[in-house]
Protein backbone atom coordinates (compact mmCIF):
# COMPACT_ATOMS: atom_id res chain seq x y z
CA UNK A 1 0.00 0.00 0.00
CA UNK A 2 0.93 3.21 -0.44
CA UNK A 3 0.67 6.80 0.56
CA UNK A 4 -0.25 9.87 -2.01
CA UNK A 5 -2.23 13.06 -2.20
CA UNK A 6 -3.77 14.65 -5.21
CA UNK A 7 -4.95 18.72 -5.20
CA UNK A 8 -4.49 21.89 -5.87
CA UNK A 9 -4.43 25.11 -3.66
CA UNK A 10 -4.11 28.72 -3.38
CA UNK A 11 -0.57 28.54 -4.68
CA UNK A 12 -1.19 26.24 -7.68
CA UNK A 13 -4.96 27.52 -8.50
CA UNK A 14 -6.72 30.35 -8.55
CA UNK A 15 -10.38 30.61 -6.79
CA UNK A 16 -11.88 30.63 -10.20
CA UNK A 17 -10.88 27.42 -10.29
CA UNK A 18 -10.52 26.16 -6.74
CA UNK A 19 -14.21 27.05 -6.56
CA UNK A 20 -14.68 24.62 -9.44
CA UNK A 21 -13.41 21.78 -7.23
CA UNK A 22 -14.61 22.60 -3.85
CA UNK A 23 -16.80 19.98 -2.41
CA UNK A 24 -19.32 20.93 0.03
CA UNK A 25 -19.33 18.86 3.35
CA UNK A 26 -23.04 18.08 1.68
CA UNK A 27 -21.49 16.61 -0.77
CA UNK A 28 -18.41 14.48 0.86
CA UNK A 29 -19.92 11.17 1.68
CA UNK A 30 -21.12 11.07 -2.01
CA UNK A 31 -17.45 12.14 -3.21
CA UNK A 32 -16.35 9.14 -0.87
CA UNK A 33 -18.71 6.78 -2.36
CA UNK A 34 -17.79 7.70 -5.84
CA UNK A 35 -13.90 7.76 -5.52
CA UNK A 36 -13.86 3.98 -2.95
CA UNK A 37 -15.61 2.98 -5.75
CA UNK A 38 -12.66 2.97 -8.16
CA UNK A 39 -10.87 -0.14 -8.17
CA UNK A 40 -7.08 0.80 -6.81
CA UNK A 41 -8.39 3.79 -4.21
CA UNK A 42 -8.60 1.41 -1.06
CA UNK A 43 -9.06 4.70 1.19
CA UNK A 44 -9.36 8.33 0.92
CA UNK A 45 -10.00 11.23 2.68
CA UNK A 46 -10.98 14.78 1.31
CA UNK A 47 -9.69 18.47 2.64
CA UNK A 48 -11.55 20.93 0.95
CA UNK A 49 -11.37 24.77 1.97
CA UNK A 50 -10.96 28.13 0.57
CA UNK A 51 -7.75 28.04 0.03
CA UNK A 52 -7.03 24.10 -1.13
CA UNK A 53 -8.99 21.04 -2.22
CA UNK A 54 -6.52 17.91 -1.25
CA UNK A 55 -7.07 14.20 -1.70
CA UNK A 56 -5.39 11.59 0.28
CA UNK A 57 -5.97 8.17 -1.09
CA UNK A 58 -4.17 4.76 0.08
CA UNK A 59 -3.29 2.83 -2.75
CA UNK A 60 -2.12 -0.81 -4.04
CA UNK A 61 -1.14 0.61 -7.63
CA UNK A 62 0.31 4.72 -7.08
CA UNK A 63 0.11 5.20 -10.88
CA UNK A 64 -3.47 4.05 -11.35
CA UNK A 65 -4.42 5.20 -8.11
CA UNK A 66 -3.32 9.06 -9.06
CA UNK A 67 -5.30 8.68 -12.74
CA UNK A 68 -8.38 7.66 -10.96
CA UNK A 69 -8.52 10.46 -8.41
CA UNK A 70 -7.45 12.77 -11.22
CA UNK A 71 -10.53 11.47 -13.36
CA UNK A 72 -12.66 11.99 -10.18
CA UNK A 73 -11.33 16.11 -10.13
CA UNK A 74 -12.26 16.40 -14.02
CA UNK A 75 -15.29 14.99 -13.75
CA UNK A 76 -16.63 16.72 -10.34
CA UNK A 77 -15.23 20.47 -11.52
CA UNK A 78 -16.38 19.58 -15.30
CA UNK A 79 -12.89 20.71 -15.84
CA UNK A 80 -11.24 18.60 -19.25
CA UNK A 81 -7.64 17.24 -17.77
CA UNK A 82 -5.69 19.03 -20.00
CA UNK A 83 -7.09 22.50 -18.35
CA UNK A 84 -6.96 20.87 -14.83
CA UNK A 85 -3.91 19.10 -15.02
CA UNK A 86 -1.78 22.41 -15.20
CA UNK A 87 -2.98 23.34 -11.34
CA UNK A 88 -2.65 19.89 -9.88
CA UNK A 89 0.20 18.54 -7.15
CA UNK A 90 0.94 14.86 -6.35
CA UNK A 91 2.89 14.11 -3.69
CA UNK A 92 3.90 10.46 -2.59
CA UNK A 93 4.26 8.59 0.35
CA UNK A 94 7.09 10.64 2.44
CA UNK A 95 6.48 13.71 0.78
CA UNK A 96 2.62 13.26 0.88
CA UNK A 97 3.03 12.42 4.46
CA UNK A 98 4.80 16.02 5.60
CA UNK A 99 2.70 17.76 3.75
CA UNK A 100 -0.74 16.90 5.32
CA UNK A 101 1.54 17.58 8.67
CA UNK A 102 2.59 20.85 7.26
CA UNK A 103 -1.09 22.00 6.17
CA UNK A 104 -2.26 20.93 9.88
CA UNK A 105 0.81 23.09 11.52
CA UNK A 106 -0.41 26.09 9.13
CA UNK A 107 3.00 25.99 7.58
CA UNK A 108 1.58 26.09 4.11
CA UNK A 109 -1.45 28.51 4.53
CA UNK A 110 -2.18 31.43 2.62
CA UNK A 111 -1.66 33.39 6.53
CA UNK A 112 1.28 31.25 7.92
CA UNK A 113 0.04 29.76 11.02
CA UNK A 114 -3.58 29.98 10.81
CA UNK A 115 -5.33 28.26 13.06
CA UNK A 116 -8.60 27.40 11.85
CA UNK A 117 -6.92 25.03 9.56
CA UNK A 118 -6.24 22.40 12.46
CA UNK A 119 -10.21 22.54 12.98
CA UNK A 120 -10.54 21.61 9.27
CA UNK A 121 -8.00 18.69 9.67
CA UNK A 122 -9.97 17.21 12.52
CA UNK A 123 -13.29 17.49 10.75
CA UNK A 124 -11.59 15.71 7.50
CA UNK A 125 -11.12 12.55 9.35
CA UNK A 126 -13.92 12.89 11.09
CA UNK A 127 -16.04 12.84 7.92
CA UNK A 128 -13.26 9.92 6.97
CA UNK A 129 -14.08 7.74 9.37
CA UNK A 130 -17.87 8.41 9.70
CA UNK A 131 -18.56 7.83 5.57
CA UNK A 132 -16.07 4.47 5.59
CA UNK A 133 -13.47 6.54 3.53
CA UNK A 134 -10.46 6.72 6.32
CA UNK A 135 -9.32 3.05 6.83
CA UNK A 136 -5.90 2.29 9.12
CA UNK A 137 -3.63 4.00 7.39
CA UNK A 138 -5.33 7.21 6.83
CA UNK A 139 -6.65 6.83 10.53
CA UNK A 140 -3.03 7.04 11.67
CA UNK A 141 -1.91 9.66 9.84
CA UNK A 142 -5.00 11.77 10.47
CA UNK A 143 -3.81 11.51 13.98
CA UNK A 144 -0.26 12.11 13.64
CA UNK A 145 -1.26 15.11 11.71
CA UNK A 146 -3.45 16.63 14.25
CA UNK A 147 -0.99 15.94 17.44
CA UNK A 148 1.93 17.58 14.72
CA UNK A 149 -0.16 20.69 14.06
CA UNK A 150 -1.31 20.70 18.28
CA UNK A 151 2.57 20.45 18.84
CA UNK A 152 3.42 23.04 16.20
CA UNK A 153 1.00 25.49 18.07
CA UNK A 154 1.69 24.84 21.69
CA UNK A 155 5.47 23.91 21.52
CA UNK A 156 6.23 27.15 18.81
CA UNK A 157 4.81 31.23 19.16
CA UNK A 158 3.40 30.59 15.82
CA UNK A 159 0.19 30.79 16.70
CA UNK A 160 0.77 34.04 18.97
CA UNK A 161 -1.38 37.14 17.23
CA UNK A 162 -1.80 35.50 13.80
CA UNK A 163 -3.68 36.53 11.43
CA UNK A 164 -6.43 34.72 9.32
CA UNK A 165 -8.13 35.32 6.20
CA UNK A 166 -10.50 37.12 7.94
CA UNK A 167 -8.51 39.66 9.83
CA UNK A 168 -6.51 39.92 6.43
CA UNK A 169 -9.66 40.73 5.00
CA UNK A 170 -10.31 43.71 7.71
CA UNK A 171 -7.01 44.65 6.87
CA UNK A 172 -7.46 45.61 3.87
CA UNK A 173 -10.80 47.17 4.20
CA UNK A 174 -8.77 49.47 6.25
CA UNK A 175 -6.00 49.99 3.41
CA UNK A 176 -8.96 51.46 1.19
CA UNK A 177 -10.88 52.83 3.71
CA UNK A 178 -8.70 54.52 5.94
CA UNK A 179 -11.50 54.83 8.71
CA UNK A 180 -13.39 52.05 9.55
CA UNK A 181 -15.11 53.80 12.69
CA UNK A 182 -17.41 55.38 9.86
CA UNK A 183 -18.29 53.30 7.91
CA UNK A 184 -21.52 51.11 7.76
CA UNK A 185 -20.60 47.55 7.72
CA UNK A 186 -22.85 44.47 6.82
CA UNK A 187 -21.64 40.73 7.43
CA UNK A 188 -23.69 38.44 5.00
CA UNK A 189 -23.20 35.01 7.30
CA UNK A 190 -23.23 34.23 10.86
CA UNK A 191 -20.60 31.42 10.98
CA UNK A 192 -16.90 30.97 11.87
CA UNK A 193 -15.24 33.35 10.07
CA UNK A 194 -18.14 35.94 10.94
CA UNK A 195 -17.39 36.09 13.84
CA UNK A 196 -13.90 36.14 12.92
CA UNK A 197 -14.60 39.50 11.07
CA UNK A 198 -16.84 40.86 13.98
CA UNK A 199 -14.11 40.49 16.48
CA UNK A 200 -11.44 41.99 14.03
CA UNK A 201 -13.59 44.82 12.65
CA UNK A 202 -14.30 45.87 16.53
CA UNK A 203 -10.64 45.90 17.24
CA UNK A 204 -10.05 48.44 14.00
CA UNK A 205 -13.25 50.73 15.81
CA UNK A 206 -16.06 49.54 13.40
CA UNK A 207 -19.40 50.27 15.60
CA UNK A 208 -21.94 50.06 13.14
CA UNK A 209 -22.06 46.46 12.04
CA UNK A 210 -25.37 44.88 10.45
CA UNK A 211 -25.36 40.74 10.40
CA UNK A 212 -27.64 38.92 7.41
CA UNK A 213 -28.15 35.47 7.86
CA UNK A 214 -30.94 32.96 6.77
CA UNK A 215 -32.04 32.37 10.48
CA UNK A 216 -31.72 34.83 13.81
CA UNK A 217 -30.80 32.57 16.14
CA UNK A 218 -26.83 31.89 14.59
CA UNK A 219 -26.66 36.22 14.54
CA UNK A 220 -28.21 36.82 17.83
CA UNK A 221 -25.74 33.77 19.66
CA UNK A 222 -23.16 36.00 17.58
CA UNK A 223 -24.21 39.02 18.31
CA UNK A 224 -24.15 38.73 21.92
CA UNK A 225 -20.77 37.13 22.31
CA UNK A 226 -19.87 40.97 21.52
CA UNK A 227 -21.95 43.29 23.52
CA UNK A 228 -20.45 46.05 23.51
CA UNK A 229 -20.61 46.78 20.14
CA UNK A 230 -23.89 48.09 18.12
CA UNK A 231 -24.65 45.31 16.18
CA UNK A 232 -28.06 44.59 14.32
CA UNK A 233 -29.44 41.06 13.17
CA UNK A 234 -31.44 40.97 9.88
CA UNK A 235 -32.79 37.92 7.88
CA UNK A 236 -31.75 36.99 4.43
CA UNK A 237 -35.08 38.33 2.47
CA UNK A 238 -33.77 41.90 3.85
CA UNK A 239 -29.74 41.53 2.21
CA UNK A 240 -30.34 43.59 -0.62
CA UNK A 241 -32.20 46.88 1.60
CA UNK A 242 -29.17 46.07 4.50
CA UNK A 243 -26.51 46.63 1.41
CA UNK A 244 -28.31 49.86 0.24
CA UNK A 245 -27.51 51.11 3.91
CA UNK A 246 -24.08 49.94 3.92
CA UNK A 247 -20.57 51.05 2.78
CA UNK A 248 -18.19 47.77 2.88
CA UNK A 249 -20.15 44.59 2.92
CA UNK A 250 -18.17 41.37 3.60
CA UNK A 251 -19.69 37.77 2.36
CA UNK A 252 -18.62 34.62 4.23
CA UNK A 253 -21.66 31.57 3.82
CA UNK A 254 -21.78 28.15 2.41
CA UNK A 255 -23.51 29.45 -0.59
CA UNK A 256 -22.38 27.46 -3.88
CA UNK A 257 -23.79 30.38 -6.05
CA UNK A 258 -23.18 33.71 -6.34
CA UNK A 259 -25.21 35.81 -3.96
CA UNK A 260 -24.91 38.81 -5.44
CA UNK A 261 -24.21 39.81 -9.29
CA UNK A 262 -23.86 42.81 -11.58
CA UNK A 263 -27.72 42.39 -12.22
CA UNK A 264 -29.24 42.47 -8.40
CA UNK A 265 -27.00 45.33 -7.50
CA UNK A 266 -27.46 47.44 -10.63
CA UNK A 267 -31.28 47.04 -9.63
CA UNK A 268 -30.84 48.64 -6.25
CA UNK A 269 -27.87 50.91 -6.37
CA UNK A 270 -28.04 54.74 -6.46
CA UNK A 271 -25.96 54.98 -9.54
CA UNK A 272 -23.82 57.70 -6.91
CA UNK A 273 -23.35 55.05 -3.91
CA UNK A 274 -19.79 54.22 -4.02
CA UNK A 275 -20.10 50.10 -1.81
CA UNK A 276 -16.72 47.85 -1.17
CA UNK A 277 -17.29 44.25 -1.43
CA UNK A 278 -14.83 41.68 0.29
CA UNK A 279 -15.74 38.36 -0.68
CA UNK A 280 -13.34 35.42 1.40
CA UNK A 281 -15.83 32.41 0.44
CA UNK A 282 -14.74 29.58 -1.86
CA UNK A 283 -17.18 29.09 -4.25
CA UNK A 284 -17.59 32.76 -4.42
CA UNK A 285 -20.60 34.70 -3.11
CA UNK A 286 -19.89 37.54 -5.42
CA UNK A 287 -19.76 37.08 -8.83
CA UNK A 288 -17.19 38.32 -10.89
CA UNK A 289 -18.88 41.22 -13.12
CA UNK A 290 -19.74 43.04 -9.67
CA UNK A 291 -16.60 45.00 -10.61
CA UNK A 292 -18.27 46.17 -14.15
CA UNK A 293 -20.09 48.38 -11.87
CA UNK A 294 -18.51 52.11 -12.17
CA UNK A 295 -19.02 52.72 -8.31
CA UNK A 296 -18.38 49.40 -7.02
CA UNK A 297 -15.09 47.42 -5.79
CA UNK A 298 -14.91 43.74 -5.33
CA UNK A 299 -12.11 41.90 -3.50
CA UNK A 300 -11.83 38.20 -2.88
CA UNK A 301 -9.53 35.75 -0.70
CA UNK A 302 -6.87 35.80 -4.00
CA UNK A 303 -6.57 40.06 -3.13
CA UNK A 304 -5.39 39.18 0.42
CA UNK A 305 -2.04 37.93 -0.77
CA UNK A 306 -0.45 41.48 -0.72
CA UNK A 307 -2.06 42.23 2.66
CA UNK A 308 -0.45 39.00 4.56
CA UNK A 309 2.62 39.14 2.91
CA UNK A 310 3.46 41.70 5.54
CA UNK A 311 2.71 39.70 8.44
CA UNK A 312 4.37 36.39 6.58
CA UNK A 313 8.38 37.86 7.27
CA UNK A 314 8.53 37.49 11.03
CA UNK A 315 6.81 34.27 11.17
CA UNK A 316 8.85 32.44 9.25
CA UNK A 317 11.86 32.21 11.82
CA UNK A 318 9.36 30.39 13.72
CA UNK A 319 8.19 28.37 10.94
CA UNK A 320 11.63 27.14 10.95
CA UNK A 321 11.48 25.83 14.06
CA UNK A 322 8.26 24.50 13.60
CA UNK A 323 9.84 21.95 10.90
CA UNK A 324 12.27 20.68 13.42
CA UNK A 325 9.01 19.39 15.54
CA UNK A 326 6.81 17.87 11.63
CA UNK A 327 10.27 15.59 11.01
CA UNK A 328 9.83 13.63 14.48
CA UNK A 329 6.23 13.13 13.95
CA UNK A 330 6.99 11.84 10.37
CA UNK A 331 9.72 9.92 11.54
CA UNK A 332 7.22 8.45 14.10
CA UNK A 333 4.29 7.77 11.59
CA UNK A 334 7.14 6.53 9.44
CA UNK A 335 8.09 3.93 12.38
CA UNK A 336 4.63 2.79 12.46
CA UNK A 337 4.07 2.52 8.90
CA UNK A 338 7.38 0.07 8.21
CA UNK A 339 6.10 -1.99 11.36
CA UNK A 340 2.99 -3.45 9.27
CA UNK A 341 5.04 -5.11 7.02
CA UNK A 342 5.85 -7.20 10.19
CA UNK A 343 2.14 -8.33 10.58
CA UNK A 344 1.78 -10.30 8.29
CA UNK A 345 4.61 -12.38 9.86
CA UNK A 346 3.04 -11.74 13.43
CA UNK A 347 -0.38 -12.93 12.73
CA UNK A 348 1.19 -15.95 10.95
CA UNK A 349 3.39 -16.97 14.03
CA UNK A 350 0.68 -16.45 16.59
CA UNK A 351 -2.03 -18.55 14.34
CA UNK A 352 0.13 -21.49 14.26
CA UNK A 353 1.04 -21.58 17.79
CA UNK A 354 -2.57 -20.72 19.06
CA UNK A 355 -3.35 -23.62 16.88
CA UNK A 356 -0.75 -26.17 18.59
CA UNK A 357 -2.12 -24.60 22.15
CA UNK A 358 -5.82 -25.69 21.23
CA UNK A 359 -5.02 -29.01 20.08
CA UNK A 360 -2.82 -29.49 23.36
CA UNK A 361 -5.46 -28.21 24.90
CA UNK A 362 -7.93 -30.47 24.15
CA UNK A 363 -5.88 -33.50 24.05
CA UNK A 364 -4.62 -32.31 28.12
CA UNK A 365 -8.34 -32.40 29.33
CA UNK A 366 -10.22 -35.25 27.64
CA UNK A 367 -7.15 -37.30 29.31
CA UNK A 368 -8.37 -35.42 32.59
CA UNK A 369 -11.66 -36.76 32.94
CA UNK A 370 -14.87 -34.28 32.10
CA UNK A 371 -15.15 -33.93 36.16
CA UNK A 372 -11.99 -32.02 35.81
CA UNK A 373 -12.22 -30.68 32.70
CA UNK A 374 -15.09 -28.50 33.15
CA UNK A 375 -14.24 -27.83 36.91
CA UNK A 376 -10.53 -26.27 35.76
CA UNK A 377 -11.01 -25.55 32.09
CA UNK A 378 -10.85 -21.95 32.90
CA UNK A 379 -7.72 -21.99 34.55
CA UNK A 380 -5.93 -24.54 32.62
CA UNK A 381 -6.73 -22.33 29.40
CA UNK A 382 -5.72 -18.81 30.98
CA UNK A 383 -2.32 -20.74 31.73
CA UNK A 384 -1.41 -22.03 28.29
CA UNK A 385 -2.61 -18.59 26.60
CA UNK A 386 -0.08 -16.80 29.19
CA UNK A 387 2.81 -19.34 28.02
CA UNK A 388 1.96 -18.50 24.50
CA UNK A 389 1.72 -14.54 24.96
CA UNK A 390 4.93 -14.48 27.47
CA UNK A 391 6.71 -16.61 24.52
CA UNK A 392 5.56 -14.49 21.72
CA UNK A 393 6.06 -11.39 23.45
CA UNK A 394 9.77 -10.73 22.83
CA UNK A 395 10.02 -11.90 18.97
CA UNK A 396 7.31 -9.71 18.33
CA UNK A 397 8.33 -6.56 20.64
CA UNK A 398 11.89 -6.66 18.38
CA UNK A 399 10.78 -7.67 15.21
CA UNK A 400 8.15 -4.31 15.42
CA UNK A 401 11.20 -2.41 16.74
CA UNK A 402 13.81 -3.21 13.75
CA UNK A 403 14.58 0.15 12.49
CA UNK A 404 16.93 -1.79 9.71
CA UNK A 405 14.60 -2.54 6.44
CA UNK A 406 17.12 -5.27 5.27
CA UNK A 407 17.45 -6.50 8.47
CA UNK A 408 13.88 -6.62 9.45
CA UNK A 409 13.11 -8.66 6.29
CA UNK A 410 15.59 -11.18 7.16
CA UNK A 411 14.44 -11.18 10.80
CA UNK A 412 11.02 -12.23 9.34
CA UNK A 413 12.27 -14.72 6.65
CA UNK A 414 13.88 -16.90 9.59
CA UNK A 415 10.93 -16.54 11.67
CA UNK A 416 9.38 -17.91 8.37
CA UNK A 417 11.47 -20.76 8.32
CA UNK A 418 12.37 -22.02 12.05
CA UNK A 419 8.23 -22.22 12.53
CA UNK A 420 7.49 -22.90 9.08
CA UNK A 421 5.07 -20.53 8.70
CA UNK A 422 2.86 -19.90 5.52
CA UNK A 423 4.52 -18.15 2.71
CA UNK A 424 4.28 -14.37 2.37
CA UNK A 425 1.67 -14.27 -0.16
CA UNK A 426 -0.69 -16.15 1.65
CA UNK A 427 -0.05 -14.20 5.31
CA UNK A 428 -0.78 -10.87 3.30
CA UNK A 429 -4.19 -12.43 1.72
CA UNK A 430 -5.02 -13.34 5.14
CA UNK A 431 -4.15 -10.14 7.17
CA UNK A 432 -6.17 -7.81 4.33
Amino acid sequence: MNIAVVGLSHKTASVEVREKLSIPEAQIEAAMTALKAYPHVEEVGILSTCNRLELYLVTSETEQGVREVTQFLSEHSKLPMQKLRQHLFILLHEDAVMHLMRVAAGLDSLVLGEGQILAQVKNTHKLGQQYNGVGRILNRLFKQAITAGKRVRTETSIGTGAVSISSAAVELAQIKVQNLAACRVAIIGAGKMSRLLVQHLISKGANQIAIVNRSTARSEELARQFPEANITCKLLPEMMPTILESDIVFTSTSSTEPLLDRAKLEAVLDPNQLLMLFDISVPRNVAADVNELENVQAFNVDDLKAVVAQNQESRRKIAQEAEGLLEEEVEAFDVWWRSLETVPTINSLRDKIETIREQELEKALSRLGSEFAERHQEVIEAMTRGIVNKILHDPMVQLRAQQDIEARRRAMETLRMLFNLEDEKQSREQYS
